[in-house]
This record gives structure tokens, C-alpha cells and sequence, in this order.
């Protein structure tokens, strides 16, 4: 037998498909043999349990060693010396068995392996009585894949895998450790080295860094589950949408991001106190570029470690959840970034991405398209949305860009696209891949959510998928963000001509289960701030901004609110800085802060402005018609009979003796005003109570009208 084969070539060259089929212990030709290749070493011994030690001959300087041994006997160590004389003792990554069961390689080829994650990736274990790490990844092209880190010095040639079925490939590594480096080497089809971040890792290096980091999920702090119902679709939800690293920084430390455990400190409380039910994070999955705000990760299974460790991220989510706070995640399956370092052309093959750009890459953001008719891709974002849910208990999931993945023609012109089997514009795969998600998701977790930022007209986003809808919880209402910025930022003499933009969103309000959103989006990109759109002198700015929140919080739809808008920030939002607290110096600014707490409270307080968001009967206009006096009025009716009434004045003018008819006389307490001295307003108002004629048929009330104002009463029964 010639001991340097083409075989063992292979092995030391680092393009041997197949490792475990030489290396570790094997009965070849008659003998019992041991194979170890380890580089660099001068000598190495076989030690077996009983104290037997058998040593190897060296058959290639690079480090190859062979030798026969007694028996078959698999429980044994590898005594190695390399340059000084001290020998190092270790076990033997290839004389252990397999890690993977058939199963999960059967479940994973189908694409039903939604705990994929407990699999793939790197997994602190206990393995035939061994403590060390299992490795898996998904490289169903590649020639030869290794594991390599801060053990191994980042060879290749030194832990090779075993490859499985369906492109797995596994390996256990005794003595690796959580908190070691890793990355994944693979020798691809293209005759290239790839080295690649584990898509399924759970930490990662701070950027420019990219090696992935081992985590034990054991270590993670147990989190305290949100408040029981947080998501019931007819309870109230008014959501504090916050980018992590810019609602504020550390002063005192070059400017620096506050960590999860410096916000878990301050940013809870700071929305428990202000009324909002919720708060959804921009996306926290590892990203390298900051600029990208999280919308382009190239970890989805990783909070991003600009922050601090996973654990430390539990315990924000559990800090929120003490608070009574509900946590909605911006997750992102709709493209990813090209970094060499991440999913991109993984195995050297367009593995998780289409080939054909015309299919693979976003135009707008340069990005690349995850091919969503790959069984194993959509696993691998299936499973993903549920690891967030399960792993840290988070409420729900907005997804971001979803007309991106449901038109194959998204902005792309003429000729630039490929058709689906029938001809027609529409993603097949990607219907079916967010139908099978929100399934997954409420089948799994049914007191979650999931919402939409979907800004076509797509038939029933938010409506079940056994008819035929895409099964979201909510869907982002943009044409009513749209229309009404674009009716409040003109001056009140020109908005008789725009009036419809404000009745308009009530002939669909029906159609979906909407929430209504002023988010980051409206806030960048040289759109200003949101007072900033409002016109006229400083008073009627802030004026209009009142008015605004009131008209929003009186209409039927969940709340978003993005971090700032709270209190009128005024420059546009940048993710480099922290917003600018000092405002709240000034009067004008903390007014727009406590009338967005008290709409907050009384609209968590009043059934009637939530229980019937996404029914008829849960809206009734008063006044609909008045564009001259740019005059709305309506009630808002509740499942337990309560009913209040919202009236707005989009003008300068104070309306007086402004009558309207109303279900019910007698008496009827104005509970808020957003022209209030308290908000910075003028003090324009009912005097806190009003009596409504009796007309036989219900009452009229009289009212006073602020200018630039709302108003909200309740019945006094």
C-alpha cells in the first residue's frame, strides 16, 4: 500500500470533498489504522483510555500521519508535538460519529425544518461524552468546506467537514468554545476559496470585522413574556418606532451608542411614560453598513454587536416587556447585501440569491434578491422568523419592503424582467413564501403579530390566506401617511381645494387592518421632519403638528410614531446622532410631547377609539362636507357601547357656535384639546363640558372650534 495517495494529496492539497472518508480511524486493507492531518506537527501519538500509546509515522512533511493500531477502538485522544517540545493533548475531531440524524437532512432538503437553527450554525454540546461545538452549513455546491478560527489558526486545511445530503455539511470540534471566532472556508466550484460568515450565527464581530462569534443559547437570560393580549387586534396599539443607535447617545464617551443594557435603563420607561403599547426596533440583525439603518444584514440570526452581546439584548426585550411594552422587530427577507463575506455567491454558485440579475438584484438599493423558489432558502427565512419569536420573545415582526417581493417588475423597466410561468408580474414564489410565513407564525405563536409595509394596491394583505389573502395582522396604510402630509403641509387657505385628502382613506378603510404610519421614512432623504412640512408662522406650525396627532389618533388605525415626532423634532433624522433632547427645553416642544402622552393614554383609555378599527360600525362621519371651512367631524363607536367624538378645524379660524348632530343630549365632557395652554395652544375651547339640545332624534351640539385644532368628547353616560 502507498501511503502518500492521491487520496492523502487531496487531503493535504485542502480540496478533498470528503475528509472523514480518510482521516480518524478506518480498517483498511486487513489493518486498523489511524489517519491524522494535522499541520505543522513533528509527532504525534495515539493514546487510548486504558493508557495504551501508539505513535504515528509522519508520510508527508505537511503534517500527514498514519499508523496502525490494535483494534477499531474510536474512544481515543491525539498527543501532538509541534515546534517546542511540549506535546498538546486533544480529541480527535474525526473519530466521531455524525451530529446531523437522517431526519433533520430529510427535513431540511424539504424545507420543513423550521428549527433549523438549533442545527445549523455553531452549537456548544456534549457530544459522546466530548464537550466542544457542532458546525453545520448549507453549501450545496461546494467541493470542500472547513471550519476556521482562533483554534486552528484560520487553516482550512485543518477542519474540513463532512458533507451529507441535500449540501449539508457538519462537523463536531471538541474543546471549541462559546466566544470563539469562526468563519466557514469553502473550496467552491468556481476552483475559488470563499471564506463566508455563518448565516446562521448568533453573534458577530463588531464592522469592519465579520467573523462570526459561538454563542450557548444556555447562557442567555430567561425573558419576561409580554403583557397577556398586547396584540389583540381590537385593543389599542400605538407603536414608538426607534432606531437604536441614534434615540441617544453617550456624551461622555466620544458620542457613542448607548449599549442594549444603557437603553434597557432609560428607553423603556421613557415609552411606558409616554402611553405607547409598543415598540418596534429598526432592524437589530448584524449589518456592516450603518448608513443602511439595519435594512441590508448579512447576519439575520445575530443582534447586531454594535450594542453589546445577545444577552445583553434579552435583556432589553425583557426590560420592555417589565415595563408592559409589546416588541415589534423590522425584519428584512426581501434582499440582502453582495459583501464578500456574506450569503452572496456563498459557494462559489448563486446558492441563496437568483443567477440572473434580472431576477437577483434590486436596482434601487443594489442588493441582491433571495431566490424564494430555493426550498432551503425559504427555510432558512421561515425559520428565521420564528427564531426571534421563540429565541427572544419577540411580539411581532414588520416586514420590510414587501411590494419589492410580490412584483417580479419592481422598479424595472420595459425588458428587464422575467415574467412568472403565466406571463404575469406577480413573484409566485414570494406569495407563497409570506403566506406560508404568517401561517407559520400565528400557527406557532398566536399571540404574535405581523405587519406589512406593503405601498400597492395588493388585495388583502391583512386578511386570512384560506381566502386567499397574504394573512399579515396589519398592513402600513401609506396612502393615508401619503395623502394626509401631503394635505396638512399646504397652507390652510389652499386645503379647501385638497379636502379629499383627508376623507379619501375611509372609502378602503375597511378592506385591511391598517396601521397608520409616520415612520423613518418620512423623516429622511430630504423630506425634513415632520414639522417641518407644517406651514405658516411658528405658532401655526406647531399649531398645525397638534392638530395633526389629534386627526391621527382620532381615525380608525393602529398608531407608529417614529422616535422625535413625539416632541416636533425639527432637523431631519440622521443615524449618526442622537436626537436633540435640549428641545424640550423650549415650551412649544414639551407641549407636542404632552399632547402625544395624553393621546396616548386616552386612546388606550377609550374603547371606543380601538375596538372597531377595521369595521363600519366602528366609524360614522358628522361632518364630512364642509371644505370651506376645512371642517371634520366624526364618532367613533366601541364594541361595549362606548362612542366618542372627534372634531377637527384645519384653519386659523376659531369656528363658534359650530353645530353638529350627535346620537345623544344631554351632557358630553370635552376630554382633549389639543389647543389646550397645556400643549402651548391658546386656551381656545368648551370649557371642559358641553349640553347637547335634545331634538327628539338625538341632540346638536354647539361648538367652539380652535383654530388649528381637535378636540375629542365623550358622552357623559
Amino acid at each position: 500500500m502507498t501511503d502518500v495517495t492521491p487520496e492523502a494529496l487531496a487531503i493535504i492539497g485542502g480540496y478533498h470533498a470528503d475528509p472523514f472518508r480518510y482521516l480518524g480511524p478506518h480498517f483498511d486493507h486487513g489493518t486498523h489504522v489511524v489517519r491524522a492531518f494535522l499541520p505543522g506537527a513533528r509527532a504525534v501519538v495515539v493514546v487510548y483510555k486504558d493508557g495504551q500509546e501508539i505513535e504515528l509515522r509522519r508520510i508527508h512533511e505537511a503534517g500527514l500521519f498514519i499508523g496502525p493500531v490494535p483494534s477499531g477502538a474510536r474512544d481515543y485522544s491525539l498527543r501532538a508535538r509541534y515546534h517546542s517540545a511540549d506535546f498538546i493533548e486533544f480529541d480527535d475531531p474525526y473519530r466521531f460519529s455524525q451530529v446531523f440524524s437522517d431526519l433533520d437532512i430529510h427535513l431540511m432538503g424539504e424545507g420543513n425544518h423550521l428549527q433549523i437553527y438549533d442545527k445549523l450554525g455553531a452549537h456548544p454540546m456534549v457530544h459522546e461524552g466530548i464537550a466542544g461545538v457542532a458546525f453545520g452549513v448549507w453549501a450545496p455546491n461546494a467541493r470542500r468546506v472547513s471550519v476556521v478560527g482562533d483554534w486552528n489558526y484560520w487553516d482550512g486545511r485543518c477542519h474540513a467537514m463532512r458533507v451529507r445530503g441535500n449540501g449539508i455539511w457538519e462537523i463536531f470540534l471538541p474543546a471549541v468554545r462559546a466566544g470563539q471566532h469562526y468563519k466557514f472556508e469553502i473550496f467552491g466550484n468556481d476552483g475559488r476559496l470563499h471564506v463566508k460568515a455563518d448565516p446562521y450565527a448568533f453573534a458577530a464581530e463588531l464592522r469592519p470585522k465579520t467573523a462570526s462569534i459561538i454563542v450557548d443559547p444556555a447562557s442567555l437570560p430567561e425573558i419576561t413574556p409580554a403583557p397577556p393580549g398586547i396584540n389583540r387586534w381590537d385593543g389599542p396599539m400605538s407603536i414608538y418606532e426607534v432606531h437604536l443607535g441614534s434615540w441617544r447617545r453617550n456624551p461622555y464617551v466620544a458620542n457613542s451608542w448607548l449599549t442594549y443594557r444603557e437603553l434597557a435603563e432609560q428607553l423603556p420607561s421613557y415609552v411606558s411614560s409616554m402611553g405607547f403599547t409598543h415598540v418596534e426596533l429598526l432592524p437589530i440583525s448584524e449589518h456592516p453598513f450603518d448608513a443602511s439603518w439595519g435594512y441590508q444584514p448579512t447576519g439575520l440570526y445575530a443582534p447586531t454587536s454594535r450594542f453589546g452581546p445577545p444577552e445583553d439584548f434579552c435583556i432589553l426585550v425583557d426590560a420592555f416587556h417589565r415595563a408592559g411594552i409589546g416588541v415589534v422587530l423590522d425584519w428584512v427577507p426581501g434582499h440582502f447585501p453582495d459583501d464578500d463575506h456574506g450569503l452572496a455567491q456563498f459557494d462559489g454558485t448563486a446558492v441563496y440569491e437568483h443567477a440572473n440579475a434580472m431576477q437577483g438584484r434590486h436596482l434601487d438599493w443594489n442588493t441582491l434578491i433571495y431566490n424564494y423558489g430555493r426550498r432551503e432558502v425559504t427555510n432558512f427565512l421561515l425559520a428565521n422568523a420564528l427564531f426571534w419569536l421563540d429565541r427572544y420573545r419577540i411580539d411581532g415582526l414588520r416586514v420590510d419592503a414587501v411590494a419589492s417581493m410580490l412584483y417580479l417588475d419592481y422598479s424595472r423597466p420595459e425588458g428587464a424582467w422575467i415574467p412568472n410561468r403565466f406571463g404575469g408580474r406577480e413573484n409566485l414564489e414570494a406569495i407563497d413564501f409570506l403566506r406560508r410565513f404568517n401561517t407559520e407564525v400565528f400557527a406557532r405563536y398566536p399571540n404574535a403579530t405581523t405587519m406589512a409595509e406593503e405601498s400597492t394596491a395588493w388585495p388583502l394583505v391583512s386578511r386570512p390566506t384560506d381566502v386567499g389573502g397574504l394573512g399579515f395582522g396589519y398592513k402600513w396604510n401609506m396612502g393615508w401617511m401619503h395623502d394626509t402630509l401631503r394635505y396638512i403641509s399646504k397652507e390652510a387657505v389652499h386645503r379647501k381645494h385638497h379636502h379629499n385628502d383627508v376623507t379619501f382613506a375611509m372609502l378602503y378603510a375597511w378592506y385591511e387592518n391598517f396601521v397608520l404610519p409616520l415612520s423613518h421614512d418620512e423623516v429622511v432623504h430630504g423630506k425634513g421632519s415632520i414639522i417641518g412640512r407644517m406651514p405658516g408662522d411658528r405658532w401655526q406650525r406647531f399649531a398645525n403638528l397638534r392638530a395633526y396627532y389629534t386627526f391621527m389618533f382620532g381615525h380608525p388605525g393602529k398608531k407608529l410614531l417614529f422616535m422625535g415626532d413625539e416632541f416636533g423634532h425639527e432637523r431631519e433624522w440622521h443615524h449618526d446622532h442622537s436626537l436633540d433632547w435640549h428641545l424640550l427645553e423650549y415650551g412649544e416642544y414639551k407641549g407636542i410631547q404632552s399632547l402625544v402622552r395624553d393621546l396616548n393614554h386616552l386612546y388606550r383609555s377609550t374603547p371606543a377609539l380601538y375596538q372597531l378599527d377595521s369595521e363600519p360600525a366602528g366609524f360614522e362621519w358628522l361632518i364630512v362636507d364642509d371644505v370651506e371651512n376645512s371642517v371634520f367631524a366624526w364618532l367613533r363607536r366601541g364594541r361595549d357601547g362606548s362612542v366618542c367624538l372627534v372634531a377637527l378645524n384645519f384653519t386659523p379660524v376659531v369656528r363658534e357656535e359650530y353645530r353638529i348632530r350627535v346620537p345623544f343630549a344631554g351632557g358630553w365632557r370635552e376630554v382633549l384639546n389639543s389647543d389646550s395652554g397645556v400643549y402651548g395652544g391658546g386656551n381656545v375651547g368648551n370649557g371642559g363640558r358641553l349640553e347637547a339640545e335634545d331634538t327628539g332624534a338625538g341632540g346638536v351640539l354647539s361648538l367652539t372650534l380652535p383654530p388649528l385644532a381637535g378636540i375629542i368628547l365623550v358622552p357623559e353616560f
